[in-house]
């Protein structure tokens, strides 16, 4: 085999090694509420993505096997080939051969490792981290196609890794708990505390975040009762929406009455004097994270917790919104109401109309 030719393989071997870890952590970070009405809906690609999700330690044992024969075939292939395209410009040099070869080898190593940690390890895994759901959607089927041709492989691997846990009094799992832990949860509500969001002592509410029986549906507010504001609203239309109500974020409606996004008021802050009469740029708007009606109140916050959203909008089984649901009112069900630092004394979340 030439060298560039070992070249070629070195790339086609690092895409290999970014699917399968791509993969691997697609499967793992997907969110079963953002793939399951897809798959209610008809989709296919999502009805195997789902597949995989069940079958978590399967396609781990797949998306592995994937990395080591990949990782192996680079360091194979791919070292030699660069070494020997190093060491003779070297012995040109003058450099002596056994030198020559030493530092051709330390460099081709380094080189190689720099390219497989980065562009076969971590670009992928960030990425999928990042955008778990349209990750998993794109990876888990070509992943579960290659599990179905290796299956002998991987379900003997899996087999004798389940084992090995057993005898360790660890019993193994196939499907990924999307589950809020108590830990987590309290720690959400400590931090709740720093900042002022929750008036009591969190030692006191332990027994109460245990568990809870509330879903999404239970606790969003419909939407003939959100007070909104068109995406077509000025920074001033957002500060007159702030001093009649108090609250420091609204669900923002299109033409067509429509969810959005929604607006912080902070988001508005660097908005120059002479821009204040014109409509708020469509970027400034941010994304609703989205849940089902029968999602339970620990998956909802974990969802807005990853998504970084304060509000999510809750869609029904057949792709219609029925409310939004506000972070606010997901503690507020743990710990006891919470006042919004800017919210007027007596008025609440529900309006039913527009802010104007």
């Amino acid at each position: 085999m030439s060298d560039w030719v070992g070249i070629v393989w070195l790339v086609v071997l690092l895409i290999g090694n970014a699917f399968f870890v791509g993969a691997e952590f697609a499967v793992m970070s997907a969110r079963r509420s953002q793939i399951e009405p897809l798959a209610e809906a008809g989709s296919k690609r999502a009805q195997t993505t789902l597949r995989a999700m069940e079958n978590v330690s399967l396609m781990l044992a797949c998306a592995q096997l994937g990395i080591t024969v990949c990782s192996l075939l680079i360091l194979q292939v791919a070292e030699p080939a660069i070494h020997h395209l190093l060491a003779e410009p070297l012995e040109l040099a003058g450099v002596p051969v056994e030198l020559a070869d030493v530092i051709a080898f330390a460099i081709a190593l380094l080189f190689v490792t720099f390219l497989h940690v980065t562009f076969g390890e971590m670009v992928p895994k960030n990425i999928s981290v990042s955008v778990a759901d349209k990750a998993a959607l794109l990876l888990a089927p070509p992943l579960m196609f290659i599990a179905r041709v290796v299956n002998p492989i991987i379900w003997s691997l899996n087999w004798l890794a389940n084992h090995i846990l057993r005898l360790m009094k660890i019993e193994p799992k196939d499907e990924v708990s999307s589950s809020f832990t108590l830990e987590e949860v309290q720690s959400i509500v400590q931090e709740s505390t720093r900042h002022g969001l929750v008036d009591d002592d969190t030692g006191l509410l332990s027994g109460a975040l245990e568990f809870s029986e509330h879903t999404a549906s239970h606790i969003m507010v419909p939407l003939d009762k959100l007070v909104v504001l068109k995406t077509a609203s000025t920074p001033v239309d957002l500060e007159k929406a702030v001093s009649r109500t108090g609250f420091s974020r609204f669900p923002m409606v299109d033409d067509d009455g429509e969810l959005a996004g929604y607006l912080h008021v902070k988001d508005i802050l660097s908005i120059p004097e002479e821009g204040r009469r014109h409509p708020i740029a469509e970027g400034r708007i941010r994304s609703l994270a989205n849940l089902s009606p029968d999602d339970e109140i620990e998956q909802a916050m974990s969802v807005m917790q990853r998504t970084g959203s304060h509000l999510a909008r809750v869609v029904g089984a057949a792709g219609d919104t029925q409310g939004v649901l506000f972070l606010e009112d997901v503690i507020e069900q743990l710990v006891g109401e919470i006042r919004d630092a800017t919210q007027a004394t007596g008025i609440r979340r529900y309006g039913g109309q527009q802010a104007q």
